[in-house]
């Protein structure tokens, strides 16, 4: 049977039908064609823009945790201490490790201060305030261009004068471990062995910031020093030596000696107040005092059983040492401030207090009546790289002295010969010959007139009467 031709037997309808669906076949497979072509052009083309794969970064290996131990729980006595003293580098950068600490102390130096004469022994109250009652800061006081030293090199945290009657000599601790000695009265310029030039004389007896400098009227010629890498060390000028009596596992930032025991040296290794008996050469009795670190501590001049602790928790607290008991000693007042507390220190007579704080204040306190008190706005944003202001009483109640950012000293004037007490200010010492901030002050205990300001740049300014 003969097979008939496409579309026969089809009525027109399906003729015409078979027609579309054949262009529509082609017209799909046309754009198959195309769609398979435009696919293969954009792979090609984001395989070759398409970035790197970044690499992993590597987990870090977790520090190792080191465990601070001190000499005491290693069983290392203070005498073996020089080997391991620089150890310990959390606490405070310390100077180069190459260069040997100082052991020695100058001969010539040491002969000049066993030759000078020791303050003696002070007077009633009474006549101890009226002795400098004439005495006006605003007017008397200079700066000469010859009483201008650079005493150690960098920031000065403490300055002191030691309580010589016929001498002059200002010791100050930098941040580096340095302690340097001002022989204001020195004639020689240098000694045979190439110290005391222009009457200075430098030591490095310590690995860390010399935070505090102390020394009692009875005994100047034995100096003690304290730093931030945990060290109390002992200038002995008899022996010509420098001596670490003790060393602690934390920083200490301030020192002070009992008014009535020579011995007896209160320290603050951390927020603890610490008492060192150097017969013994142990620490008998630790208190917990603050939250935070004391950064001053100072007894109260006719009562040595009272005394005053500052500290970074923005506190002020009084305390008894009659009443201190180890576990949870009670204090005898707070005050509270906005930010940390610097300083805090009694008037010569004992009946005032006035503290410095980083709220930009200074405030003075009637002892007996704390309710009684006045507040002085102080600019003390002194920032990271001078040491913070602490205002000092003068030689009698009625001024106190504190740095001034603009390179001069502000003198404030004390009345509390009224109901209540009051303060202004009454002065601005400045001069061309003070090229720094004056932050940190000492007076000599001896010499009404003789005013010391430490500077950042290592320089100390003695002001002195006209």
């Amino acid at each position: 049977m003969a097979s008939l031709p496409p579309g026969a037997g089809l009525t027109d309808y399906e003729r015409r039908r078979e027609e579309n669906i054949r262009r529509n076949e082609a017209i799909l497979a046309t754009l198959r064609r195309k769609a398979t072509e435009l696919s293969a052009s954009f792979s090609a083309t984001a395989s070759s823009s398409k970035r790197p794969k970044k690499e992993q970064p590597r987990a870090r290996t977790a520090s190792p945790v080191v465990l601070r131990r001190s000499l005491r729980t290693r069983g290392i006595p203070p005498a073996e201490s020089s080997a391991c003293a620089g150890a310990d580098t959390s606490r405070a950068t310390p100077p180069s490790p190459t260069k040997p600490r100082t052991t020695r102390f100058s001969s010539s130096l040491a002969s000049a201060l066993r030759d000078a004469t020791a303050a003696e022994p002070s007077p009633s109250l009474e006549s101890g305030i009226c002795a400098a009652d004439g005495f006006d800061a605003s007017r008397e006081l200079v700066l000469r261009p010859v009483d201008v030293r650079k005493v150690v090199p960098g920031r000065i945290l403490s300055v002191r004068i030691l309580p010589l009657s016929d001498r002059t000599v200002v010791v100050a601790g930098n941040v580096h471990g340095h302690v340097g000695f001002w022989d204001v009265d020195r004639l020689v310029e240098e000694d045979e062995d190439g110290d005391g030039v222009d009457g200075v004389f430098e030591y490095f007896p310590h690995r860390g910031p010399v935070g505090g400098i102390v020394m009692h009227p009875a005994t100047p010629q034995k100096i003690y020093s304290s730093s931030y890498h945990g060290e109390i060390c002992f200038m002995d000028v008899e022996k010509e030596n420098f001596n670490t009596i003790h060393l602690c596992a934390y920083p200490i930032f301030s020192l002070c000696q009992a008014p009535n025991s020579p011995s007896s040296l209160y320290f603050a290794e951390g927020n603890e107040l610490k008492l060192f008996d150097e017969r013994t050469g142990k620490v008998p009795t630790t208190w917990s005092l603050h939250d935070h670190r004391i950064n001053s501590i100072d007894f109260r001049p006719e009562n040595p059983y009272i005394f005053a602790t500052s500290s970074t928790d923005r506190t002020v607290c009084i305390w008894d040492m009659r009443r201190m008991k180890k576990k949870g000693p009670e204090s005898l007042k707070v005050l509270e401030y906005n930010k940390a507390v610097q300083s805090a220190y009694f008037s010569p007579s004992g009946n005032m207090l006035a503290t410095t704080s980083l709220d930009d204040t200074v405030r003075i306190f009637n002892t007996d009546n704390f309710d009684d008190s006045c507040i002085l706005k102080h600019d003390n944003r002194t920032g990271r790289w001078l040491s913070t202001f602490k205002a000092i009483w003068s030689w009698n109640d009625s001024n106190i002295f504190v740095g001034n950012m603009k390179r001069a000293i502000d003198v404030i004037s004390v009345d509390r010969s009224q109901k209540s007490l009051s303060a202004s200010y009454m002065a601005f010492l400045e001069s061309e010959h003070m090229t720094a901030i004056p932050c940190r002050f000492t007076l000599h205990p001896c010499k009404v007139g003789h005013l010391a300001g430490a500077s950042s740049s290592g320089k100390v300014f003695l002001w002195t009467r006209a």
